[in-house]
């Protein structure tokens, strides 16, 4: 996953909750403001969960804020947050600011903004990868469609398995994280009629962090003999990366490329752009359009595979070494784009 915190999977937005209070003071800002402050330019804050570092989703999400900055001959400015404090401290921060747009990344915000959007009705707030669970008026929200790539790589699996079993290691049994794991097992079955699936649930205390368990459950996958893996398990992808790599079996990463991390082992990604999220959002809070849920898929660019994106040569994906199955998935992805093919969500019911 994205970060080896307690956040990786985008969908715990909807079933995390955060402390309340609010510090005055920005203990861990990063100021990445532009020089021009003209009159009448647009001024956007990002604030992260995490510091950006090395971790490419929220690199993206820097990106997005950046080229919209640009846009619209404005300034930005980029706090980065450390822990559950400095992100109280950030949004206070942020707020204090008063610019056109405070924009979020992650559900560690939601009650957060939740807070500052009643009290600061004036206010504009962008969430990308989670949302509010009340409406507010001034809260607009950039939501991702995980099921359409997960399906991808579901194919991507079927294809190139050798066994005919296609598993899963997901995070928790439930209809929102399922998102990472059904729709990886209906994919392979979309091209491989026979093939079997199965999912494990990581669970435990510390569901989200617990590298030792995923692995865990990936090793009883891999004994059974499952030889493709969907890695849904947050901090967790690590260890169920070990497993495979040890198996000789293979697996799939989410939110950035995880390739690198295990080369010859992953072979693909469902990747968010974070960056998309964003300048979209950015345009449709300008234009007057708040207070609204975005969904972003494979239509709007804002869920891929790293297999589909440009410079695949270099990631260090096994999909790279498979043309001929980029070739078939990219078929599948013009058919849902195109609403030929509807890939079931999991939790639309929920």
């Amino acid at each position: 996953m994205t970060r080896r915190s307690r956040r990786t999977l985008p969908l715990a937005a909807m079933t995390a909750l955060l402390v309340a209070g609010v510090s005055a003071c920005n203990a861990a800002a990063k100021d990445d403001a532009s020089s021009d402050s003209s009159a009448g330019s647009a001024s956007f804050t990002l604030v992260t969960p995490d510091a950006v570092g090395q971790n490419e989703f929220l690199k993206l999400a820097v990106t997005g804020v950046k080229a919209a900055a640009k846009a619209h001959n404005g300034t930005e400015k980029v706090f980065e947050s450390t822990d559950t404090a400095s992100q109280q401290q950030n949004v206070q921060a942020a707020v204090d600011a008063a610019p056109d747009l405070v924009v979020l990344v992650g559900f560690e915000f939601a009650d957060l903004v939740a807070q500052q959007a009643e009290a600061h009705p004036k206010q504009q707030f962008l969430m990308i990868d989670a949302c509010t669970t009340k409406a507010f008026a001034n809260v607009s929200c950039g939501v991702f469609r995980e099921h359409e790539g997960v399906f991808l790589a579901g194919a991507e699996a079927g294809l190139l398995s050798k066994s005919g079993k296609v598993g899963a290691v997901d995070v928790l049994d439930t209809p929102v994280f399922r998102r990472f794991s059904d729709p990886f097992a209906a994919g392979a079955q979309q091209v491989a009629p026979k093939t079997q699936t199965g999912t494990r649930f990581v669970g435990g205390q510390s569901p989200f962090d617990d590298s030792a368990r995923a692995k865990e459950q990936a090793n009883d996958l891999l004994a059974k003999g499952y030889d493709q893996l969907m890695a849904a398990a947050a901090a967790g992808n690590y260890g169920v990366f070990e497993a495979a790599k040890a198996k000789g079996a293979f697996a799939y990463g989410v939110d950035v490329n995880q390739c690198p991390s295990a080369p010859g082992t992953v072979v693909d990604n469902v990747i968010k752009r974070t960056d998309i999220a964003v300048e979209k959002g950015v345009e449709q809070v300008l234009a007057g359009q708040t207070g609204t849920t975005t969904s972003y898929g494979l239509k709007e660019g804002g869920i891929s595979l790293t297999g589909l994106e440009k410079g695949v040569d270099s990631s260090q994906c096994v999909i790279a070494k498979h043309p001929e199955v980029l070739k078939k998935v990219e078929a599948l992805r013009d058919q849902i784009v195109s609403e030929k093919l509807t890939v079931d969500d999991p939790a639309a019911a929920s």
